[in-house]
């Protein structure tokens, strides 16, 4: 293509949907698209080796695809002479190109909206930002069903979603089953003897792009976490198709029971994996949540699983997109316990002599991936108990999980995680003793320490920690309708008691 370009539709690394907005009306005569791999989005958090490769991987055999279909694309490889940042590189393109606009989905992420606004005031070329059809949910509306609202919350939205789409409804307007959350059977532990045999979650062999990406990410990000041995994602829209059909017919039917349940050497177990080929579009939680309700109706599986596994994407998955853009850029300081802590260097090795701990992350810098529980009741929940400062923790999450998006990450981990927005998301703050720990696992087993015991060298960090956060914030949850009780009981441990639990809790941070 030569001469001046009508729209340069700008194609973002997780918007890799072949019916995207921002094609609509797309002339190969007048438009091109632009695509930019660009090392400050490797690098503005320490990204895992194997998130950096799935978002390359899959933007690579996104372009093959556009142009099998005659679409003329500019793609800027890593490797071979694009500018560090998105914006640095488009700025540099703009000159030359002369669109009369760029046309881009509107970014998953604040800090992108802003640099292309910036860009687009500097420039003088008009961006236009379109809606996103991906989700299930417009910004607009969200903020609509927000009007009002001292107290967002889930159940509420989720419900309003049901309704407005009709998933797993009933005549008259009713839930199917006659309940709208299935929560309460969704919460078993495996028991002693486990999980039994689980499915295997399907494997997506490197193709040739994908080999030629790993050798990029292995030589240029060298001294970045994770390793690659065991990258396995898939990276077309094909390959996530395929990984969801395995999910509804191997795993779906167990998902529900199993879904808050760890155990060790067991990664995946019921879980759908699903996520990052979601997030990068590969995937439209339509069809997600469309094949799991018709597993459901055809008997395939059962009401409580298919339930629980659609609130994931059509409840919460869209409501917290919808707190993102609500909060931001706000959110990104919220610290309302007033955690400063530092984050412990081993969420970047895993060397622990906590099992939980070490069975997590581990199971994280292997393959990037580590299910919901694992997340927010192992390694949320001790940053938690520690007092570490929410971005840290927030910069960890989105560095570490090949899913991670800031658009649902940040609301996650400092809003359900940390309780660092004060209450705006959860209502509570998710905190246990290791004895939860202990119930929704076999963690414990073998573990030095005992999540019986608050004190002594064998107490489990967690259990003390769980004490100590109680007593350092008594005064905002004594009063708390659903933490005032654990408060209560607080207050009956002896004064003897409670100064060794202060003591070892200040060890533990001081050894952080």
């Amino acid at each position: 293509m030569s001469g001046k370009v009508r729209n340069l539709v700008l194609v973002l690394g997780d918007q890799l949907d072949p019916a995207s907005a921002a094609l609509d009306g797309f002339d190969a005569a007048r438009d091109r698209v632009w695509m930019c791999e660009a090392a400050d989005e490797s690098r503005h958090v320490w990204s895992h080796k194997a998130r950096i490769a799935l978002f390359l991987s899959a933007m690579r055999h996104h372009a093959v695809a556009l142009r099998a279909r005659g679409l003329p694309l500019l793609y800027h490889h890593l490797d071979q002479g694009s500018l560090p940042s998105l914006r640095e590189t488009l700025r540099r393109d703009l000159p030359t190109l002369r669109p009369e606009r760029v046309v881009l989905l509107e970014p998953g992420e604040w800090r992108l909206r802003r640099d292309f606004e910036a860009l687009a005031a500097e420039s003088g070329v008009p961006f236009e930002f379109r809606a996103d059809r991906h989700f299930l949910c417009s910004r607009e509306d969200f903020a609509g069903w927000m009007e009002g609202r001292r107290q967002p919350r889930l159940e509420h939205f989720y419900r309003w979603m049901r309704v407005r789409g009709g998933w797993l409804m009933q005549d008259g307007g009713k839930p199917a089953g006659g309940r709208w959350n299935y929560d309460a059977d969704n919460r078993s532990g495996f028991g002693a003897g486990g999980p039994g045999r689980v499915p295997p979650a399907p494997a997506f062999r490197p193709d040739a792009i994908t080999e030629e990406v790993l050798r990029l990410v292995a030589a240029r990000f060298s001294a970045h976490p994770g390793g690659l041995d065991r990258f396995d994602w898939p990276v077309t829209r094909a390959q996530a198709l395929s990984a969801m059909r395995d999910f509804m017919i191997h795993r779906l039917p167990r998902f529900g029971p199993g879904q808050d349940a760890m155990w060790a050497g067991e990664e995946t177990l019921w879980h759908s994996r699903l996520s990052a080929a979601l997030n990068l579009h590969l995937l439209q939680p339509r069809e997600v949540c469309a094949a799991a309700e018709r597993a459901w109706r055809e008997g395939a599986a059962p009401l409580a699983s298919a339930e629980g596994f659609i609130r994931q994407i059509l409840g919460w998955r869209e409501y917290v997109r919808g707190i993102y853009w609500q909060t931001m850029p706000g959110a990104l300081e919220d610290n309302a316990l007033g955690a400063e802590a530092p984050l412990p260097a081993f969420y970047w090795t895993g060397d622990t002599p906590m099992n939980c701990l070490r069975q997590c992350i581990g199971d994280t810098l292997r393959s990037g991936y580590a299910h919901h529980i694992q997340r927010l009741m192992v390694t949320g929940l001790y940053a938690l108990l520690l007092g570490v400062r929410p971005r840290l923790v927030h910069e960890w999450y989105l560095a570490v999980y090949v899913d991670a998006v800031e658009w649902v990450e940040l609301p996650n981990t400092l809003g359900m995680s940390q309780h660092a927005d004060g209450g705006r998301m959860a209502s509570k703050p998710y905190i246990a003793s290791g004895r939860y720990i202990q119930r929704m696992s076999n963690y414990c087993r073998g573990c030095r320490f005992d999540p019986a015991l608050a004190t002594g060298d064998r107490a489990c960090p967690f259990t003390t920690l769980y004490w100590d956060f109680l007593d350092r914030h008594r005064g905002r949850f004594a009063g708390h309708p659903r933490l005032g009780q654990q408060v209560l009981n607080l207050g009956r441990k002896p004064q003897a008691e409670l100064a060794a639990i202060r003591a070892r809790a200040a060890a533990l941070r001081a050894g952080a």
